[in-house]
């Protein structure tokens, strides 16, 4: 890639190699997790973490880039580095669902003995099992696992990105009130090219596979392009189009839901507008068809939208909203679901070793029926606000402690709960 074509993607382009695989369609998530988890696991790159430092559009530091490099890196071997990242999380959670209408209350002990090694400047594979032990017998033991490849390359004019992950789950979700054993493949490549010195485009295709045990299989196959305009330094827009198949099964053959196509059409503007606040939105329409008779075909708007603020030094603020659809995996009887979320997240430095962070959401999810005519089966209203107070040790550790309460509100009989969770973590990380 030559110098100019790779300062224009690196200034415009978000994350530079990652942006592609970023925007393209996602139709598969995974289901709420009632349970509060640990802070994410950097899998960003060398070059990746170079691109998001010089990016104009970045108004906080990318995590990590701040790193002392002065430290040892005892498990260097040439171009590849082991990190260890172990990690322990102690609980106590109230109003947990073992079932329908049956909520109880556990110690639960969390141990992640993962590991990441960076295979030189552009590959990072990381592995983390976590095991899982709950005081009551109400909930089973369980060992969850994520294994997450991320990496980009580049050739003449073209940067592009991979990433692969897995996840095998056994965790209480909001979508069942139980513990749901889960697994998921998520397959995502992207590329990005510069036309001339105004315009750039992003082309990104997605394989995500989701099983749930006992309800519903899906593979989704997805593409996600766009053609964006640089109008000025710090703006941009964007027209994307894209669209995809789901294939469906369960494990009762008779109760299969129908298989899916969909289309879509998106707009987006990402502005700078001061050193401190970006502005990003991106608004269109999906269009979604069950593939079988008697079943109703779907319009449904789309969006995203964020604002980053930094008011101080070493404060972030996030504001963001958004709307998806997808498949019904984790109720047979509707046949998908379309999800709007609302979050704001502050991240505050403390004292120099102190940490804050704290967040609050609200998330409805609404279970749609197509069969015989478009209506709504369940709907959840689902509150939560979290807060963990860490302190750094020995340069690489943190310990922190947390809280957690969460809300669900459902019309439907048994799954409306309120949980809360407190506890603290420990973890070292190279």
């Amino acid at each position: 890639m030559n110098l100019k074509s790779r300062t224009f993607l690196t200034k415009f382009c978000g994350c530079g190699l990652a942006v592609a695989s970023a925007m393209a369609a996602k139709h598969v998530l995974a289901g709420q997790a009632v349970l509060m988890g640990p802070p994410p696991t950097t899998l960003q790159s060398a070059a990746e973490l170079d691109d998001s430092t010089n990016n104009e559009m970045n108004v906080f530091l990318p995590t990590n880039v701040n790193r002392d490099n002065a430290l040892p890196e005892p498990f260097q071997y040439g171009p590849v580095v082991f990190r260890p990242h172990p990690y322990y999380h102690f609980q106590y959670a109230s109003g947990i669902q073992s079932g329908t209408n049956n909520s109880q209350s556990s110690i639960i002990q969390e141990f992640a003995p993962g590991i990441a090694v960076d295979l030189g400047r552009h590959w990072v594979v990381d592995y983390t099992p976590t095991i899982r032990f709950y005081s009551n017998r109400a909930f089973r033991n369980s060992i969850d696992h994520a294994a997450t490849l991320t990496g980009g390359t580049a050739y003449e004019d073209w940067a592009f990105n991979l990433s692969q992950s897995f996840v095998k789950s056994d965790s209480t979700l909001v979508d069942t009130a139980t513990q749901t054993r889960t697994e998921a493949y998520d397959t995502e490549l992207g590329a990005e090219r510069v036309l001339n010195d105004k315009m750039f485009a992003q082309f990104g295709v997605s394989q995500v596979f989701n099983f749930v045990s006992g309800l519903q299989n899906s593979r989704t196959w997805s593409t996600m392009d766009w053609l964006n305009y640089v109008y000025a330094s710090r703006l941009n827009f964007g027209l994307g189009a894209g669209g995809g198949y789901t294939m469906i099964s369960s494990d009762s053959s008779a109760n299969s839901n129908p298989n899916q196509s969909f289309e879509q059409l998106q707009a987006r503007v990402q502005w700078r507008a001061t050193d401190k606040v970006f502005f990003g939105v991106n608004a269109g329409l999906e269009e979604r068809q069950n593939l079988a008779a008697g079943y109703k075909d779907e319009l449904n708007p789309t969006f995203g939208a964020s604002i980053d603020y930094a008011p101080f030094t070493h404060t972030d603020i996030t504001l963001a909203a958004g709307r998806t659809v997808g498949s019904s995996d984790y109720s047979i009887i509707a046949q998908s679901t379309e999800t709007t979320t609302v979050s704001l997240s502050v991240n505050q430095r403390l004292l120099e070793d102190y940490n804050l962070s704290m967040g609050v959401g609200y998330t409805q999810t609404e279970y749609t029926i197509a069969l015989g005519g478009l209506s709504g089966f369940r709907t959840d209203d689902n509150y939560n606000f979290n807060v963990r107070l860490g302190r750094s040790f020995l340069k690489r550790g943190n310990v922190a402690v947390t809280y957690q309460y969460s809300k669900n509100s459902s019309n439907v009989s048994g799954f409306s709960y309120n949980s809360s969770q407190i506890g603290f973590e420990v973890g070292y990380s190279y």
